[in-house]
């Protein structure tokens, strides 16, 4: 899942400014925080592909690599792993530039695995038309 040369694998889906709110007792933001906004960007980039509504079925490979500080931008990198028929992997790294200044940094990165589901919650193929997509 690690992009080469120092580089973000993936296209830029998410960015966010991680804030006082969002810190654990030992002053670093929240890793479940930083869990949420890859999973966002998961199911953008997982909805995206699918032409409608999927849900999170797993994460793997989870690894935190870093903390996030307050004042970090956090930016989301995803892209497409793998497509089965009804599932899909979406592989995420997350990185920050520090203190809004340009430094980035990897800090976490991940392996979500997505199903397409259709308006009652069932599965449905990830190629399939799903109802409303356009």
């Amino acid at each position: 899942m690690t992009g080469t040369d120092g580089e973000p694998k993936g296209e830029l889906t998410l960015r966010t400014l991680a804030m006082p709110a969002d810190v654990n007792v030992n002053g670093d933001i929240f890793g479940g925080w930083v869990l949420s906004q890859m999973d966002i960007a998961a199911g953008i980039v997982s909805g995206m592909r699918a032409r409608g509504r999927v849900a999170t079925v797993a994460i793997d490979a989870m690894k935190f690599i870093r903390p996030v500080k307050v004042g970090d931008v956090l930016c989301i990198y995803a892209q497409v792993e793998r497509v089965g028929r009804t599932s899909m992997g979406i592989g995420i790294e997350a990185w920050v530039l520090r203190d809004r200044k340009g430094y980035r940094e990897k800090v976490t990165e991940a392996i979500f695995t997505f199903v397409a589901i259709d308006e009652a919650g069932r599965p449905r193929p990830v190629d399939g038309d799903a109802p409303g997509a356009r």
